[in-house]
């Protein structure tokens, strides 16, 4: 699409922008630009890449509503969705890192070593994993018991090991996690699913102050909302995060560390699968590479 396309797309939702329009364009389901509108205010565009995307989109605004409902920070408020366009005001902070696709840079927008980051991030995560199965089922939202999480895992592997291979120390690691319930959460909690510090905004104060891409939430392993922060920040930082998290009402299990460590290993496994569900080469490289085949 041209600029004057876009520009016409966004005329038809109601939402007259100016020609600056910067575009990230490594999402494989939108493409993302910032952009300004005629009035000085900046917005975020996602445009689908694929026709058949409208459920997919569905889902996310009905994540979007509940999850504003029960959080203290800022999430995306979708002015307009529909199947062509998502368009939303850019919230007020920036990502606590960025990640340039083309030249692997990361930038840190925030004091890393902060020590009002993980306090903050632990009463989100409370916030968040608070959140009604019941509220869950009423926006028809996916819910799954630690059961369908093992089959997933399990459906995964065979997947990603016939389609494009794993190292055997892998593969025998991910069974054994599978085979350990003494890791698993015998209860499930609504998560974020991809929370890392890409996706989560913050202030001066190098607090939490917003989390954005809701794609994937659902009622799940609340490890999964642990694990990004372990690859970024360490092991001791995670069990700081662990325990600013149990201090404030979080749910927890004894194992829950470990669980977590597993979960980031198995980033691995679910970059595979994600490769193969959209066939792009680049990505399947890139999942050899961290799946030992490569």
């Amino acid at each position: 699409m041209t600029t004057k396309d876009i520009q016409n797309l966004t005329e038809a939702h109601g939402l007259t922008i100016t020609d600056d329009i910067k575009f990230n364009d490594m999402g494989i389901d939108f493409r993302v630009g910032i952009v300004l509108d005629i009035n000085g205010q900046q917005w975020v565009l996602r445009i689908p890449r694929r026709d058949n995307m409208i459920d997919q989109i569905e889902e996310e605004k009905q994540i979007l509503n509940l999850v504003k409902k029960h959080l203290s920070v800022e999430v995306p408020d979708w002015k307009i969705a529909s199947h062509s366009l998502i368009a939303y005001p850019l919230l007020k902070d920036k990502p606590a890192l960025t990640y340039d696709g083309i030249t692997y840079e990361v930038t840190w927008n925030m004091d890393k070593d902060s020590p009002n980051y993980v306090p903050s991030l632990a009463k989100v995560l409370v916030e968040l994993h608070h959140i009604s199965a019941s509220e869950v089922s009423a926006k028809n939202l996916k819910i799954k018991t630690t059961m369908d999480l093992k089959k997933e895992i399990e459906n995964q592997l065979r997947l990603v090991k016939s389609e494009i291979g794993i190292s055997k120390e892998l593969e025998a690691r991910y069974k054994t996690w599978l085979d350990n319930d003494s890791l698993w959460p015998k209860f499930t909690k609504f998560i974020h699913a991809d929370l890392y510090a890409g996706h989560i905004l913050t202030d001066n104060n190098n607090e939490v102050s917003g989390i954005i891409d809701w794609t994937t939430a659902h009622i799940g392993d609340p490890a999964m909302d642990f694990a990004g922060h372990l690859n970024v920040f360490g092991e001791e930082s995670l069990k700081q995060l662990i325990e600013e998290y149990e201090k404030r009402g979080g749910q927890i299990w004894e194992r829950i560390f470990e669980q977590t460590v597993e979960r980031a290993a198995a980033a691995a496994l679910a970059y595979g699968f994600f490769a193969v569900e959209t066939k792009s080469d680049l990505h399947i490289q890139g999942a050899k590479k961290m799946l030992g085949v490569g």
